[in-house]
């Protein structure tokens, strides 16, 4: 079964210390015209972002003789050494995905290719936090869901981190019906809205949650690993 969740911008977390962090400002004290175009966008992101989110569970799971694969409904996902071991003890799984929409990306181009590419920027920064808060939604959700059940969660592992081939996007959302959440994939396993997020969760009595283990990735341009960096 899938579920498929809503959200409005208002039940969101949105640090804006990250944000001013993000454009170069770690102690959170915003410069003009940054301080004004950070409430800007914020005050249009209200009606500019269309957020959703969508998961499935699959209890037929298993993981394959190669260590570094999981088997879910007869398919193989070659999601990596990092993500198997965290994964390892899982009894089934959580396959999600999750958007900001397309108009807050569209409104972050025009910026950027126009006169006001700084504000573009912001949008962009902006639109990535806001994919991130609302997944954190979705997998509060998921979590809530599996507690239900006695049961614990995994952190969440997207394709194309930690060494996990970004192809198996289109695996990954082969769970999901055609345009699910106004999410569309490319030929090349790109999402469009661009602000989008997938991937998997691990359920079980024996898997546990725990944070990001950044050390054992190499990955330069990882949205956790940057706000690990920069909080």
């Amino acid at each position: 079964m899938i579920r498929e969740i809503s959200y409005s911008l208002s039940e969101l977390t949105i640090d804006v210390k990250y944000l001013s962090s993000m454009l170069g400002f770690p102690e959170g004290d915003l410069p003009e015209p940054f301080g004004e175009y950070v409430a800007q966008a914020i005050q249009e992101a209200e009606s500019l972002c269309d957020i959703r989110g969508a998961f499935c569970v699959s209890e037929n799971c298993k993981f394959s003789t190669n260590n570094n694969h999981i088997l879910v409904e007869g398919l193989e996902f070659g999601v990596g050494k990092t993500v198997a071991k965290e994964l390892r003890n899982a009894t089934s799984v959580a396959f999600f995905i999750c958007t900001a929409g397309e108009r807050i990306s569209s409104r972050s181009q025009e910026l950027l290719s126009g006169d006001d590419p700084v504000l573009g920027y912001v949008f962009d920064l902006l639109g990535s936090i806001i994919v991130e808060s609302a997944t954190d939604l979705l997998q509060a959700d998921i979590q809530r869901m599996a507690f239900s059940e006695g049961l614990q969660i995994t952190n969440r592992y997207s394709p194309g981190y930690c060494k996990w081939n970004v192809a198996d996007q289109h695996k990954l959302f082969s769970f999901f019906p055609t345009n699910c959440c106004g999410i569309r994939l490319t030929d090349s396993a790109l999402m469009h809205p661009i602000k989008s997020v997938s991937g998997i969760i691990g359920l079980g009595a024996d898997v546990s949650f725990r944070d990001y283990t950044c050390d054992l990735c190499n990955q330069v341009d990882c949205f956790q690993r940057s706000h690990r960096r920069t909080i």
